[in-house]
């Protein structure tokens, strides 16, 4: 399981460096070089950490000079700036560069995910609490920003060990999960190896059975609940789908929910509601706040593992000691002399 790192700071010094690390500095020759790619883009995520607006987290830099320096930041942008950029650099082919390097960060050296799971889950355009408007509607017919037909809708792919984001995509539901799912494996990065995907019966077809398993060598688990109902014990059609009646696996399947938790932690840690207008800025805000759920992700993921690290040389530097005093030995002056 993972912890975030909540930290604006840290988390601002991560984004600083996972844009380095994908991004060119400037978009073109003849920029005008006032700010960088890098340092705009741990704005962008600032923002979102933060839950605030571009009008927001430019105060927030303007009050503190420590955020400020640790991106190397001589003058804060404008607001409009900060939007333009994200238009800019939330691109699809740049989300998927950078998302890319979130996960080669976290994983390592490591290629092979044993266990992934997809799902997706619609975002609210309104900071109107449902409690008010389901109020509102049983008082009367409430007003119209309260209510919509159609709204943001994000598909994840996740690894469930460690709640780390491999794909996204991003759509206006509501809409069917199961035309989604090539699309979200479409995303997934080249370096990335899933050997076993769960997903719930949205996601239920032959055709994505056989994608998963024929053609990219994916162990699938999908309940073959789609379509009506089967009477006398009738089998569902299809060979996986008959296979899936047969013998499920119910435990691997109890994995699934931890695409749930991170639908929630996105939600609860980052805000559940987006706050743009237009179709495509509702998609880039759901890919900027999966970007910053895994720089928060890796943060806390590095943290650990370097304290781990550390926690281990000193216990063998101190049982080292302790075996030289009992023998009456002279100790080293280093470490690096054991």
């Amino acid at each position: 399981m993972s912890t975030t790192c909540k930290s604006p700071r840290k988390v601002l010094q991560t984004a600083y460096a996972i844009a380095k690390d994908s991004l060119p500095a400037y978009s073109h020759r003849y920029s005008p070089k006032k700010f960088t790619q890098h340092q705009l883009f741990a704005c962008l995520v600032l923002k979102v950490h933060l839950k605030t607006d571009y009008r927001g987290v430019v105060a927030f830099l303007e009050d503190l000079s420590e955020l400020r320096q640790c991106i190397e930041l001589e003058k804060v942008p404008h607001f409009t700036t900060l939007q333009k950029a994200a238009v800019r650099l939330l691109r699809n082919g740049q989300v998927l560069r950078l998302l890319d390097t979130t996960v080669r960060k976290v994983m390592r050296h490591k290629r092979r995910v044993p266990l992934a799971a997809a799902d997706s889950s619609g975002f609210d355009v309104t900071h109107a609490s449902r409690y008010y408007v389901w109020r509102a509607k049983r008082m009367g017919t409430p007003p119209k920003h309260m209510t919509y037909s159609r709204f943001p809708k994000l598909h994840v792919l996740i690894d469930t060990s460690n709640h780390l984001i491999l794909s996204l995509f991003g759509t206006r539901g509501p809409t069917p999960d199961v035309h989604q799912l090539p699309n979200l494996l479409d995303q997934l990065g080249s370096f990335v190896r899933i050997e076993h995907l769960l997903a719930d019966a949205g996601y239920d077809s032959e055709f994505n059975h056989a994608l998963l398993r024929e053609e990219l060598g994916i162990r699938s688990t999908i309940p073959p609940k789609a379509g009506r109902p089967c009477k006398n014990g009738k089998l569902p059609a299809g060979r996986y789908r008959r296979l899936m009646a047969q013998r499920f696996n119910t435990t691997a399947y109890r994995q699934r929910n931890q695409v749930e938790t991170v639908m929630s932690m996105l939600k609860r840690n980052l805000d559940g509601c987006v706050r743009g207008r237009t179709y495509w800025s509702q998609i880039r805000e759901m890919a900027l706040k999966a970007l910053t759920h895994n720089i928060m992700i890796l943060k806390r993921f590095r943290e650990v593992f370097y304290r781990a690290a550390a926690t281990r040389k000193r216990s063998w530097l101190l049982g080292a000691a302790d075996g030289c005093a009992q023998n009456g030995a002279g100790c080293p002056k280093s470490g690096s002399e054991l």
